[in-house]
């Protein structure tokens, strides 16, 4: 860490010896005259008037300092009037081409938002819909069901059948996956411009993750990004996050696996998740055919995970399965998220994820997609009808190491933060809102926060007087 100077510290790094050399550059500064003119007054003795220096504000940098700010031109200059207009213009045009200077704190800002920004909405998302693998998949019938649903569990099972089979993929207890990721928020679309991305080569963060798996249910995440690191786990009953900026904090909704899971690193629990989807037709996905299946939350779902102003209006995923290889080659969802500030316009978040597998191979026989990249859009809508703003942003990944069955991993390894308690955050939290829109979904929080807490003293009754509640709001 970078030790901070005093005032005291600069003003003698700033010492009329150590500055004393002029650039050429800078205009010679009318002090210097005056100073001159009061030389030798008095006993014949020529005393030296030490030099002004002055500090370039906001920037106290021992070395370099900046000459007495000029008034005007040298005064003891050429007498004649036709030399003192020719000084006065070359003065006025070296003040004006002056670059004040520019201090870095705010493209720091900007790259610290870019960065909160990725990792908040790319670094662990979850499916829409709760998954477990102890429910089997359902058997293949055809009377008495529509044939869009007959037509996705078919797809399903030549789904199963290309990644390993169901007693293989059943023998699987724990998993364990590595890999390295990089992100870059590319550009921003307003309603009068497009903002690209400031020099993409150095905007790129490039880090790594590392996620566990255990039945049933149970899973954790580590990601770390551009010197920042957010943790997420499941331990079966209850989905928990930690961010630097949000702290730890449970998950609204009901027990979801991890996204990045089913991007062809856990084929049972992504045919598991289309269980009730539809098949709705067929598309090209980078040049081959591919069925669609479609999957909505239900508004049970969508109501659990709404929080005070932010509601989740909807969640949609839709899995292209390769007619080819029966693979899951492209995932794609979208959530609309509708938050209503007190006497204000609501305003509308859609975030779609579009994510590209790659590089099947098989590990221990399962087939697993080893790369990919995820293509992320922020649009914001709402309030007046020039506000919207479209933010782009993208990940690639590859997957380094996969094992399965791990000896030795316990569900001791996905017990949540203890400072966890009863603490909820919707989704909305990770979306760049303004101040108040944030304080209010962080009052929300707090207001179910102390409810949890008044419910828990009331269902202990009498017995909750012997115990202390510290409460970190």
């Amino acid at each position: 860490m970078e030790r901070k100077q005093g005032f005291f510290s600069v003003v003698r790094g700033l010492s009329p010896k150590r500055t004393r050399g002029r650039s050429p550059g800078r205009s010679v500064s009318p002090g210097s005259g005056l100073l001159r003119r009061r030389r030798g007054s008095g006993n014949g003795s020529q005393v030296a008037q030490p030099e002004v220096v002055v500090s370039r504000s906001g920037s106290l940098r021992p070395a370099e300092a900046l000459s007495p700010l000029m008034e005007g031109p040298d005064p003891e200059g050429s007498e004649g009037r036709d030399s003192r207009m020719e000084r006065w213009g070359h003065w006025m045009r070296g003040q004006l081409c002056r670059a004040p200077a520019v201090s870095a704190s705010s493209s720091a800002a900007c790259q610290r938002s870019d960065l909160r920004l990725l990792l908040g909405v790319l670094g662990a998302p979850l499916a829409p819909v709760h998954v477990s693998n102890n429910d089997p998949l359902p058997h293949l019938s055809i009377k008495d069901t529509p044939i869009e649903t007959s037509s996705a569990q078919y797809i399903l099972q030549q789904y199963t059948a290309a990644c390993g089979g169901q007693k293989l993929q059943n023998a699987v207890v724990n998993a364990y996956a590595m890999g390295k990721v990089r992100m870059i928020a590319s550009d921003i679309e307003t309603a009068t411009k497009v903002i690209k991305s400031r020099n993409s080569s150095k905007a790129t963060e490039s880090g790594g993750f590392v996620l566990w798996q255990m039945n049933p249910d149970m899973w954790y995440v580590e990601l770390a990004l551009g010197g920042n690191k957010i943790h997420a786990g499941c331990n079966g009953k209850l989905v928990w996050r930690h961010t630097p900026w949000l702290g730890p904090h449970a998950a609204k909704g009901p027990v979801r696996p991890l996204r990045r899971a089913l991007q062809g690193l856990d084929p049972r629990s992504t045919a598991s998740m289309f269980t009730n989807a539809r098949c709705i037709g067929e598309k090209k996905i980078d040049r081959e055919d591919c069925f669609i299946l479609k999957l909505c939350a239900d508004p049970h779902t969508l109501k659990a995970r709404s929080e005070g102003p932010a509601e989740i209006i909807r969640h949609v995923v839709f899995g292209y399965f390769s007619q080819k290889t029966g693979l899951l080659v492209h995932l794609e969802d979208s959530h609309l998220t509708r938050i209503q500030t007190n006497g204000g316009d609501a305003v509308y978040w859609e975030t779609t994820i579009n994510s590209f597998l790659d590089d099947y191979r098989p590990v221990e026989g399962i087939m697993v997609a080893h790369s990919g990249r995820s293509v992320v859009t922020l649009f914001r809508f709402g309030e007046t009808a020039m506000s919207h703003t479209k933010t782009r942003m993208e990940e690639e990944w590859t997957i380094e190491e996969v094992a399965f069955n791990v000896p030795g991993l316990s569900v001791d390894c996905f017990i949540p933060p203890a400072e966890l308690r009863f603490s909820t955050m919707s989704e909305a939290c990770e979306l760049p809102q303004g101040e108040q829109v944030r304080t209010a979904v962080a009052a929300a929080a707090a207001a179910a926060y102390r409810a949890k807490v008044a419910a828990l003293e009331k269902s202990h009754g009498d017995s909750v007087n012997n115990i202390v509640l510290k409460m970190d709001i």
